[in-house]
């Protein structure tokens, strides 16, 4: 693990930063909202699913997988999804943010800033 731990810091980060459940968050990627947000590889005109789409499918598997079951590559994904939530957060837009591209982009990456 990074930083010389055994993946503690990494899996706290992880679950304080990702504040859906799983089920949430599927039904939350099942929206017209959450597929029209984010960065898609190729470009927009490329098509396919958002780069913050796809982490949320991966986020939900983290989610209901046991600690012990969790692989260095999972810890990766974890350590990108902790950085991701802090750097947008640091860039909260003013006013009120419920229907907004931002929420919705933090919510495909399992955190939703309204809780």
């Amino acid at each position: 693990m990074s930083r010389g731990d055994d993946g503690r810091d990494t899996y706290r980060e992880f679950t304080e930063a990702v504040n859906m459940k799983p089920r949430e968050l599927s039904t939350w990627l099942e929206t017209d909202e959450s597929k029209q947000v984010g960065w898609h590889k190729g470009g927009r005109s490329g098509g396919g699913e958002s780069v913050g789409h796809e982490s949320g499918r991966k986020i939900i598997d983290l989610l209901r997988r046991k600690r012990a079951d969790l692989s260095e590559g999972d810890y990766k994904h974890m350590r990108k999804v902790v950085g991701y939530v802090r750097r947008h957060m640091a860039q909260r837009p003013s006013g009120d943010v419920r229907d907004t591209k931002w929420r919705w982009s933090l919510m495909n990456w399992g955190h939703d800033p309204l809780k």
